[in-house]
């Protein structure tokens, strides 16, 4: 595992919180804390046959592993690469005789490693999985009935040719993943595929407002010479100035909620009490609550209010219910019809009104209304507005509007230019964007006719055909005849 500018972070007691990061030099907004590459990932149990269980990429066509039928790669460099993980899984499966989930997949590669290499810290590391918390004590009942099945799974899947751990050591495990397992994302970083553990960034404490984001960096793996590929590891960057022995905190939460449910969130499934001055004073929450005012000051009534928020509660849940059976028609006609009720009585900036918006970002006429509404929410520098932006700029730039097009696509790189770096493929993917959409614009601006004239022809495939000059009877007909 090849850990990268630890020098600029050291282990310290957070009070209140235990242990945590701090800053050992000035850092500035897009500077890279540390990268670690993960102690292991898997691929989800739903996309093990659409995405390359080496470097994470979706794939149309990938190969599958001649031996378990299970595995998939992109190529055999991917293959060979990822062939010391999948070693002790590959002749595990083919015994065992079925494919264990996720959670059992990820438990079996950590300690497949924990046996490899031992269980203590390693060089450059901060910590060990030992020391790492894993709240089994305190989970509720029903998380612990599921603990103890994929316990007993896991030693159904487990060899007998391979050191045997003690049942607490496998819960330990289960327990550090449940609370501490990282989402992997796709080569674009735009879909959740699948689970990692990266045991140096699980010590980065939680706060609602924080001054570091996490971001995956998938690697290069399309080198000719496998020598110059670089590993996938997460990346932790700073959102904004950061002085020598300040905390360093990421958000474990989306910020859109309010105080009172981000702190339920965090203790069901995290065992602590966020105490941060955003839960504390309930800070923006006034504005995540938000109602129309008119003119003459009159506001909704606090029963027209509860009820509208009652149904946008049960439409959320439909919408979602819709979204996981991929019937969209369904969704679009359920947003609109949450939108007529919301609109004449929530204020721009309400939650429930923002979540809908959300989801209908992919429909023009609502996504500036999303970005603008959600850019008075979320920290300057946060990736999912970044993200919300680029995908508002990028719909806008194909309806023909260059100019808020361009203008967002701008927006959303120097956003991801810090959350995510340089060389992340969606910031180079940006870049591309935004040079494209600056010599459109410079083409709208210069001529419009010209500029609709070859996006039209663009978009139909066609060769570009320009009018004829216009004669002098044709000249005569433009000016109007008094």
């Amino acid at each position: 595992m090849t850990l990268e500018n630890m020098e600029n972070v050291e282990v310290f007691d957070s009070p209140g919180k235990g242990r945590g990061l701090k800053a050992t030099k000035e850092l500035w907004a897009g500077d890279v804390l540390f990268a670690e590459p993960s102690y292991a990932a898997v691929v989800f149990d739903s996309l093990v046959q659409d995405v390359c269980h080496t470097c994470f990429k979706r794939q149309p066509k990938l190969q599958r592993c001649g031996q378990c039928k299970f595995a998939h790669y992109c190529d055999r460099t991917c293959q060979r690469q990822g062939w010391a993980e999948h070693k002790n899984e590959c002749g595990a499966i083919k015994n065992y005789g079925k494919v264990p989930n996720e959670n059992i997949r990820l438990a079996a590669r950590v300690l497949w490693r924990v046996d490899k290499e031992g269980g203590a810290q390693a060089e450059g590391s901060l910590t060990s999985l030992d020391q790492l918390e894993d709240h089994v004590a305190d989970m509720p009942e029903d998380d612990l009935k599921e603990l103890k099945v994929d316990v007993h799974n896991f030693l159904d899947f487990w060899p007998d040719n391979c050191r045997q751990f003690v049942v607490d050591q496998i819960s330990h495990i289960f327990g550090v993943i449940n609370c501490n397992g990282f989402t992997v994302s796709d080569q674009r970083g735009l879909q959740a595929v699948g689970v990692g553990l990266f045991p140096n960034l699980c010590l980065v404490n939680h706060d609602c407002w924080p001054n570091c984001t996490v971001i995956l960096n998938n690697g290069n793996h399309e080198a000719v010479s496998s020598m110059f590929h670089t590993q996938m590891r997460i990346e932790l960057r700073a959102m904004g100035k950061i002085s020598p022995g300040e905390e360093l905190t990421v958000s474990y939460v989306d910020f859109l909620s309010l105080s009172a449910d981000r702190r339920l969130q965090l203790r069901q499934q995290y065992f602590f009490e966020c105490n941060c001055e955003h839960c504390t004073k309930g800070l923006k929450d006034e504005l995540m609550t938000a109602v129309k005012v008119e003119e003459d000051g009159a506001k909704p009534s606090d029963d027209l209010i509860k009820e509208v928020m009652q149904f946008s509660v049960k439409a959320l849940e439909k919408i979602e219910k819709a979204r996981t059976e991929g019937n969209y028609h369904e969704v679009v006609k359920l947003c609109r019809q949450c939108l007529e009720k919301q609109e004449p009585v929530f204020g721009e900036t309400h939650i429930y009104l923002l979540r809908i918006l959300s989801v209908l970002s992919e429909v023009l006429s609502y996504l500036q209304l999303f970005q603008e509404a959600a850019g008075k929410l979320y920290h300057p520098n946060n990736a999912q507005l970044g993200m919300a932006t680029m995908r508002a700029g990028v719909t806008h730039w194909h309806a023909g509007l260059i100019e808020v097009g361009h203008g967002m696509i701008c927006k959303a790189y120097a956003i991801l230019l810090i959350t995510h770096g340089p060389s992340h493929p969606i910031t180079k993917d940006l870049e591309t964007m935004r040079m494209q959409t600056e010599m459109e614009l410079r083409m709208f601006q210069q001529n419009e006719y010209i500029y609709y004239s070859m996006r039209e022809a663009a978009l139909q495939n066609q060769p570009m055909k320009m009018m004829a000059e216009p004669g002098e009877e044709a000249i005569k007909n433009l000016f109007r005849k008094k």
